[in-house]
């Protein structure tokens, strides 16, 4: 297992610690509690997946208390984490990942930060591990076109729920 820092403190990639291709196919172990446990000390209690096709965006969303562990089952996407964390020197900076089947990167995202992904691919299947059970009414939204925080999408007009159509500006 690989592990590598980037330029939003506490944000990590991972190299999941088990890669393996064949004629047969491919075997990837997308997580090992003690290994994974090691690193950042988070339990994870709660799995999710989403299907998404073509240009959906899946809009910036958080929470104050979540961790995610974010992988790409199937196709690929654009995952973009901003700080939220208004005590942060690094409050709203962003970085920018794409993540795929094929490179089976894994993105840690802390408390206090959102994330949102744009599908590359016909259809993708986003998959993420919680610390907390799923909290709707907790969460914060952030604009994906905010112009305040000048974040780059590979497309112009993307495909939106009505929740992320309606995401203020900050």
């Amino acid at each position: 297992m690989r592990v590598q820092t980037t330029k939003l403190d506490k944000v990590l990639v991972i190299e999941p610690p088990t890669l393996f291709e064949d004629f047969r196919g491919t075997h990837t172990e997308l997580y090992n509690h003690e290994l994974y446990h090691q690193v950042y000390g988070v339990d994870f209690i709660q799995d999710d997946i989403s299907t998404s096709y073509k240009n959906v965006l899946r809009g910036i969303h958080g929470d104050e208390v979540t961790w995610k562990l974010i992988s790409c089952l199937y196709g690929s996407f654009y995952l973009v984490v901003v700080n939220w964390d208004q005590d942060a020197p690094q409050y709203k900076q962003w970085i920018s990942f794409t993540l795929t089947d094929r490179n089976r990167l894994q993105v840690l995202i802390p408390p206090k930060f959102g994330n949102g992904h744009l599908v590359l691919t016909e259809t993708a299947i986003f998959h993420y591990k919680q610390s907390t059970y799923y909290d709707r009414e907790k969460q914060f939204s952030i604009a994906w076109n905010d112009p305040n925080l000048v974040i780059y999408w590979p497309i112009k007009d993307p495909i939106l729920s009505e929740r992320d159509s309606r995401c203020l500006l900050s």
